[in-house]
């Protein structure tokens, strides 16, 4: 990706195909998914490239990933949209569920609740999302995540129902 700044701001970036990634879904379990991104061998999604989403770490119930925030992040009050920090949410807790899952099983969101607690500037220095499973059974998961800022204060916190299914 590549941002300017002076005089006129503009943002380019680049993506790979998303279904190099969705072919691996059935064949592969979620750690084994998500571990394969992280190391390279597979591309991120391609929501990672649009806003810009950094390191990820991955453990079973458990990932975590960052973000630095940039103007292109700004909602019209010069503050981070909600949009970008619920996407982080959804993510981490999400991508948590996914940890836990065997090759061959998929999940999608039921809801996420989200609560923001402290506006998020570039002044934030990076931000963290944790996302873990709170209790998985075998049709539903419940997640949470943690946004913290540069100083570990928290951010905004959520909550996520996901569905498991088999997948065909």
């Amino acid at each position: 990706m590549t941002q300017t700044q002076e005089p006129a701001r503009s943002r380019t970036f680049t993506w790979s195909d998303p279904a190099a990634n969705a072919a691996q879904v059935g064949r592969r379990s979620g750690i084994e998914l998500l571990r394969a991104m992280i190391a390279g061998e597979l591309a991120g999604p391609p929501v990672m490239d649009l806003i810009d989403m950094g390191r990820m770490e991955a453990d079973e119930g458990r990932v975590a990933i960052e973000l630095i925030p940039q103007e292109f992040h700004y909602n019209p009050l010069g503050t981070v949209h909600g949009g970008v920090i619920s996407t982080m949410l959804d993510t981490a807790a999400a991508c948590a569920v996914h940890t836990t899952l065997p090759a061959g099983v998929g999940y999608t969101s039921l809801d996420l609740n989200v609560k923001f607690l402290r506006p998020v500037t570039v002044d934030s220095g990076t931000l963290r999302c944790e996302g873990t499973v709170l209790q998985r059974g075998r049709r539903t998961a419940l997640a949470e995540a943690r946004l913290t800022d540069a100083d570990a204060r928290l951010i905004a916190h959520a909550t996520s129902s996901c569905l498991i299914y088999p997948l065909p």
